[in-house]
């Protein structure tokens, strides 16, 4: 089993959804989250910060917000990996910097609290 877990943006969540669902994906969660990534911030205000300039941390602090994103995390056999991440980077992928990122981790163990099921039994 594998955790798949897709950083989105906050308006693609619906077709995130659909691609999912049209891949066979129907159970998955969704959560709120706040980030950037690197493209969004200026290297050189990070090394004036680093080395102690106030004119860089006042200026990182305009240009360094966090932007609202959806995290979409998957639990899926390891069959189905492709599957959602093909999903995910086809519905998400504009060519733009905030487009996203997938993480793919293993899963040792998953029960099913209610029969107590383990393993891809658990999941499906």
């Amino acid at each position: 089993m594998k955790e798949v877990i897709a950083v989105v943006r906050m308006n693609m969540m619906n077709k995130t959804k659909a691609a999912l669902t049209a891949a066979g994906i129907n159970a998955f969660f969704a959560h709120e989250a706040q980030g950037r990534g690197v493209g969004f911030v200026n290297r050189k205000l990070i090394k004036g910060v680093e080395q102690g300039y106030e004119e860089a941390a006042a200026l990182l602090g305009e240009k360094g917000n966090l932007y609202p994103k959806r995290m979409v995390t998957i639990v899926v056999d390891d069959s189905q990996v492709d599957d959602v991440i093909e999903a995910i980077i086809t519905t998400n992928q504009t060519g733009k910097p905030g487009d996203g990122k997938i993480f793919v981790m293993p899963v040792a163990e998953s029960v099913r609290v209610r029969t107590g099921e383990k393993g891809k039994k658990s999941i499906g």
